[in-house]
């Protein structure tokens, strides 16, 4: 089971002196682990358990930059976001099985709530898990997007903003152009969100974030703060349409930012990102059509595909590719150069079949390192030779590569347009797509204009393929959902693929003043639900494939609330002592009297660090029912009375840790000190919440 390192850990002092460990219902400090590395790094410079500055800058030496003046992003605000990243909050995400599709089979996810909170409740469970961030956060336009008065943003904020606390204190409002912190206050915004979604992020995980003229510049210098420019991958440009009432120049273009959590881990992994070229499916489909009806006769399937390709308009996808017209037994193919790439390739005889002399060797060198390699291609039918040895020989190149054409070559910096499945391409940065296409998709999908410039789900589809690669079953998070485009792009491309990729949501439920969709969280969920349906309808009366796992039709809601437990905030302590000996009462019998159990469940397996998605396993011990997670190594009791005959039962269960409710001790002490002792004694780890 994932080990709890957060900080704020407590113990619950017994008469018996042992004290029981209390697992922690506040999310951690983001910055306590790099605060931690460095005085691991830098222990000379560490003065009563803080850094010390001056020693560190001391110990730095010329690599430490002290003047006043250096390159870098500063705002009126900076210090604001700081404070609000370093926050704590004691949220959690509360189950809502009637809202969901599936619950008990899928393993995505729709949040309903706040997305800064959100991001500090995932940051235990989901730490290095996520594959591809897709946000296409506020455009900044002035007045798009909500933000506390007075920075103070947490769980009480968001509380307040959606009726569920009084709105004393902290007022909601938008962000006005008219502001003298117009840029400062969406800066303020993004900042703590992106270091945050930074930590979730696996080694060779990638964040694509969507965004406009407004607020581009300041963007890449943000992530370039928060990812480090040198894993700034590449800034595309996503061309929607002119606008003819535009007074000088039409823009209609949007960008994307595209870095990589770590460029490095991408290099070492040999990553290297393609799409499949539009058309060449087509092309294949042809080819086979004509191989049914003519046979081995190679000469004929080059005579018709030809026709084929003249007959297309100049708009189909495969015209482009009409070069792939010769025929063999691996299907089309064109001629492709055969020398070494940028030059200084090997050099070696290579005999023509005809003349049997050697053939002229390419300028910059063959494109095989080694003659036997050359040898078994030619052999293999791959390599194509002219009229006689004054030319160099050519590779053929099929519209479909045969697997031996991917090999041999690798140690080449060929920049190969060829990968295992259809002909390939390397995107370019700059893509159109009208922008009127989803418009009326969503309207025609939700009976009615509902959600302004919803993103196109089959254009992302296609990025989200692109640099997912040949992975089919990492995990997407966008917490910015909107409409629900990349929900929509991720099932799209598990349903073209049978991939089993996961998605996570998050919408914050803003109201639109409509009486079918009140908030725009509303919509994200019933934009997903009907594709669903689609899919499901689309899928009925096909015969089901064996082979393979099931298509995952469906998503868990969950919306951000306050803890089921009554937790120690030290922001909101009491300064007399009457009101802190209070407020340390409610840790005794801290659950919330109307925390139902599966609640519960959720907000300790999370806390736990496993994931919403985490199979439950249900069972008894001595009449107790017990939850069995992680593959039985986490067991989690609930139960509002505990047993001994229960608790050395749990034992039976052989798990590596054991949860339980302090309140089900019911304040004897004894029970709970022998429990810790005795699950000790069978090396398992035992905590209360």
């Amino acid at each position: 089971m994932p080990k709890d390192s957060s900080p704020g850990a407590a113990s619950t002092p017994s008469s018996g002196g042992v004290a029981v460990p209390r697992l922690p219902l506040a999310s951690a400090d983001p910055l306590a682990p790099r605060y931690e590395d460095l005085k691991a790094l830098f222990p000379m410079a560490v003065t009563d358990g803080r850094v010390d500055l001056e020693k560190l800058r001391a110990l730095m030496g010329e690599h430490a930059a002290t003047g006043p003046e250096r390159y870098g992003l500063s705002w009126a605000g900076k210090s604001d976001a700081l404070k609000t990243l370093r926050q704590q909050t004691t949220a959690t995400l509360l189950p809502a099985p009637s809202e969901s599709v599936n619950w008990d089979t899928t393993g995505n996810a729709i949040i309903e709530g706040d997305n800064l909170e959100f991001l500090k409740v995932l940051q235990h469970a989901y730490h290095g898990k996520v594959k591809l961030i897709y946000i296409d956060p506020p455009y900044n336009t002035g007045g798009d997007f909500i933000y506390p008065d007075d920075y103070a943003e947490g769980l009480n904020s968001y509380l307040q903003f959606t009726r569920q606390a009084n709105e004393e204190g902290v007022k909601l409002t938008t962000n006005v152009n008219t502001s003298g912190r117009y840029h400062s206050r969406w800066l303020t915004m993004m900042y703590p969100r992106l270091f945050l979604a930074r930590n979730l992020m696996r080694e060779d995980g990638v964040i694509l974030v969507s965004i406009d003229d407004h607020e581009v510049n300041n963007l890449r210098l943000l992530m370039d703060e928060v990812f480090g420019e040198e894993n700034f991958v590449a800034s595309l440009i996503w061309e929607k349409g002119r606008k003819n009432d535009a007074k000088l120049f039409s823009v209609g273009h949007e960008y994307m930012l595209v870095y990589a959590r770590s460029q490095s881990e991408l290099r070492e992994k040999n990553t290297v990102w393609r799409e499949e070229k539009p058309g060449a499916r087509d092309i294949w489909e042809k080819y086979l059509e004509l191989r049914e009806t003519l046979g081995a006769d190679n000469s004929a399937i080059e005579r018709d595909i030809g026709a084929w390709y003249s007959s297309l308009p100049k708009s189909h996808p495969a015209k482009k590719w009409s070069r792939y017209k010769r025929i063999d037994e691996n299907g089309p193919w064109r001629d492709r150069d055969i020398s070494w790439p940028g030059g200084g390739g090997p050099r070696y005889d290579v005999f023509h079949p005809v003349t049997g002399k050697p053939c002229a060797v390419p300028e910059r060198g063959w494109i095989y390192g080694k003659q036997e390699e050359m040898e078994r291609q030619i052999k293999l039918g791959l390599v194509e030779f002219r009229e006689n040895h004054t030319s160099p020989p050519f590779r053929k190149a099929h519209i479909k590569p045969t697997s031996e054409e991917l090999i041999g070559h690798e140690d080449t910096e060929d920049d190969s347009e060829e990968d295992e499945g259809f002909a390939t391409q390397v995107r370019g940065s700059y893509f159109y797509k009208q922008s009127q296409v989803s418009v009326k998709y969503l309207r025609t999908l939700l009976g009615g204009k509902v959600f302004n410039n919803p993103k196109d789900h089959e254009e992302l589809s296609k990025l989200f393929m692109y640099v997912l690669g040949q992975e089919t079953t990492g995990l997407v998070l966008d917490f910015f959902g909107g409409s629900g485009s990349s929900a929509e792009a991720v099932l799209c491309l598990n349903k073209e693929d049978s991939g089993t990729r996961k998605f996570i949501l998050v919408q914050l439920p803003e109201p639109t003043e409509r009486k079918d969709f009140p908030t725009i969280a509303e919509i994200t969920k019933e934009r997903v639900r009907r594709v669903i349906q689609k899919m499901e309808s689309a899928d009925a009366g096909q015969l089901a494939l064996a082979d393979g796992p099931k298509a995952d039709l469906g998503f868990k809601v969950f919306k951000l609330a306050q803890s089921n437990f009554s937790v120690w905030d030290p922001s909101l302590a009491p300064a007399d002592a009457a009101g802190l000996g209070k407020q340390w009462e409610l840790t005794a019998d801290n659950v919330r009297a109307d925390a139902s159990e599966q609640a519960l469940l959720h907000e300790l397996m999370l806390k736990c660090g496993l994931a919403l998605s985490s199979p439950i396993k249900t069972t008894t011990s001595a009449g107790v029912t017990v939850y069995l997670l992680d593959e039985g190594r986490l067991l989690i009791c609930l139960a509002r009375e505990l047993t001994r005959e229960a608790l050395r039962a749990m034992i039976a269960l052989k798990p590596q840790s054991v949860l339980c409710l302090d309140a089900g001790f019911k304040g004897r002490d004894a029970l709970k000190v022998n429990a810790q002792l005795e699950f000790a004694s069978h090396d398992i780890q035992f905590r209360t919440a």
